[in-house]
């Protein structure tokens, strides 16, 4: 990967970052204030009650309700004597009322209920979480290979010998990554660890001593690696902050953040807004003339692969080679586009010859080894269907910047104005037997009560007749296609 850029558009409403490789729109992140959760904020807070009935304590953390706080989830202060055989000691061995304490959000405040918190405080990076009152060093239990796993401890227990304090987690998306990349995230953990250290120290309960990081920050952290050229932001006040941010924490990034003050809006540089607005179609367009059909369910993701209008100049096998081979590369870009997780489906057109579907599939292989996502690929099933998974790192762009449809109610499709006709007439045919009546008045869509005075005007005659009652029909502007009432008058 070379030529990358990160951009970064900051309005009061949204934070957007794009990640564009040789020109082209790869990753989009978006994050609204407005929806933006507590969880990982670090209070000094102060006990308020104790309950030893529940286990558990309120805590004044400086927001409307108080937060949770249950034994099993405070540290237990060094030289405590503990119960034996795993037990959790009783809350009131831990804490009193009007004691101060460090806590971390693990849970949103929730309707009546306040935030849920734990003294256990974690710091996570990109590769890392750090834990200051464990000193241990641990690896995810999804990464299974036995070995990859002595690998990845033996690297970190390099890096974080027994003397030094505090602990750390190898997390899932470690697998594969080199030395350099958990020095990196080691040296800006034990920098953020120092200067949170301050923080507590001269704070006063209840007050946030730690917000988790922004996403531009995060961006910063997560996102910035030595293949990226320039990191642009669109906000003089931003600019300000991650100029201060990377010299504290990633000094290696700070040459290359730079303040875009063109009146040109950042995103048009690279048609980024145009991408956004793209990925938000099922259909896809490749340059020879073949196109995707992506559809986004609750179980899985299907992608499915077709020539469309093109012919190619040689044989058909030959055709679907190169429409597959050109599909593999867009599969992997709206993959990361799209930010589509879980159990993806692929769909590629039929090849006889297995070489030309070994040439795809590892094809595919190459293309997706520049997503950051862990993905796992499985060869060509008996079908000819090619499984593979994709890890879930957020909410996908679709869900994120959509909703149901109220009209459809998520289905994707209405009924059509000939079955609604339909739907009617039976409708008009039950109220006119349950209910005593001279007439009816039909209220429809514009559309609907159009194909009933045209196309379905004789049906409409001969369920008069046989009613042996009048109907009426009314447009309502306001109604949608589906919608429509019966009224008895």
């Amino acid at each position: 990967m070379s030529g990358s850029e990160i951009l970064v558009n900051v309005t009061p409403q949204e934070v957007r970052v794009a990640i564009v490789e040789n020109g082209l729109l790869q990753e989009v992140h978006i994050e609204r204030p407005r929806t933006r959760g507590i969880v990982g904020n670090i209070y000094k807070g102060k006990v308020c009650r104790v309950l030893p009935g529940m286990q558990a304590a309120f805590i004044d953390i400086g927001l409307d309700k108080a937060a949770f706080l249950h034994a099993s989830d405070v540290l237990p202060p060094e030289g405590a004597d503990l119960p034996t055989g795993g037990e959790e000691p009783p809350i009131a061995d831990l804490l009193a009322e009007g004691d101060e304490v460090v806590v971390q959000v693990n849970k949103d405040p929730m309707g009546t209920k306040g935030a849920r918190v734990s003294t256990q405080l974690t710091l996570p990076s990109r590769f890392l979480v750090y834990m200051p009152f464990i000193e241990r060093v641990g690896v995810s239990r999804r990464i299974a290979d036995p070995d990859e796993r002595a690998r990845l401890k033996e690297v970190m227990e390099t890096l974080h010998p027994p003397e030094e304090p505090g602990g750390f987690i190898v997390r899932t998306v470690s697998e594969g990554v080199g030395e350099t990349d958990f020095e990196r995230d080691v040296r800006f953990l034990r920098r953020l660890w120092e200067s949170l250290q301050q923080r507590i120290r001269w704070a006063r309960a209840p007050e946030l001593v730690h917000e988790d990081f922004t996403l531009p920050m995060r961006a910063m952290r997560d996102m910035v690696d030595d293949q990226v050229d320039r990191v642009r932001i669109d906000s003089r006040e931003t600019w300000d902050r991650l100029q201060t941010f990377a010299r504290d924490y990633v000094p290696e990034v700070a040459g290359r953040i730079e303040y875009y003050p063109g009146e040109r809006p950042i995103f048009d540089l690279y048609s980024v807004e145009e991408e956004i607005q793209r990925s938000l179609s099922r259909t896809v367009y490749l340059k020879s003339g073949g196109h995707l059909v992506i559809d986004q369910t609750e179980a899985l993701t299907s992608i499915d692969v077709n020539t469309g209008g093109y012919v190619g100049k040689k044989t058909l096998e030959e055709t679907i080679l190169k429409t597959n081979l050109e599909a593999t590369q867009a599969i992997a870009r709206q993959l990361r586009l799209r930010n589509l997780g879980g159990i993806i489906i692929i769909d590629f057109i039929d090849m006889e010859k297995p070489d030309h579907r070994e040439r795809v599939y590892y094809a595919l292989e190459h293309a997706l080894s520049r997503d950051r996502a862990k993905s796992h690929l499985e060869g060509f099933s008996r079908l000819g269907l090619v499984e593979m998974t994709r890890k879930r790192t957020r909410e996908s762009l679709e869900r994120t910047m959509t909703q149901h449809c109220p009209y459809c109610h998520g289905r994707g499709v209405v009924k059509s104005v000939q079955t609604v006709c339909y739907e009617i007439f039976r409708e008009t045919l039950r109220e006119a037997r349950q209910y005593p009546a001279e007439q009816l008045l039909i209220l429809a869509n514009p559309s609907v009560v159009d194909t009933l005075l045209d196309e379905e005007s004789q049906g409409l005659a001969d369920l008069e007749s046989f009613i042996g009652k009048s109907i009426t029909l009314r447009s309502e502007d306001g109604y949608t296609q589906e919608q429509f009432d019966v009224v008895v008058l």
